[in-house]
């Protein structure tokens, strides 16, 4: 499953919400240095869709607030 997240790094608390055109917009606590917020990500992504942290692939926006997220939930 293919999936296009926004995140907001240095957030309040941690959610995630969908917006009407599917894409996630996760707010995370991390800030976004030395891959801190990207680990948060994939962390919080792994509990929503119930898959293990190495199932979860950022395919691309690595350091970008947009990404292209890849799930594998075989």
């Amino acid at each position: 499953m293919k999936k296009q997240v926004k995140v907001k790094p240095n957030s309040k608390q941690q959610k995630i919400e969908e917006s009407e055109d599917g894409t996630l917009i996760v707010h995370l606590k991390s800030p976004p240095v030395d891959g801190k917020a990207n680990k948060e990500l994939i962390d919080l992504l792994a509990k929503r869709f119930n898959v293990p942290k190495s199932k979860i692939i950022i395919k691309s926006g690595l350091s970008s607030k947009n990404k292209a997220i890849e799930i594998d939930t075989n």
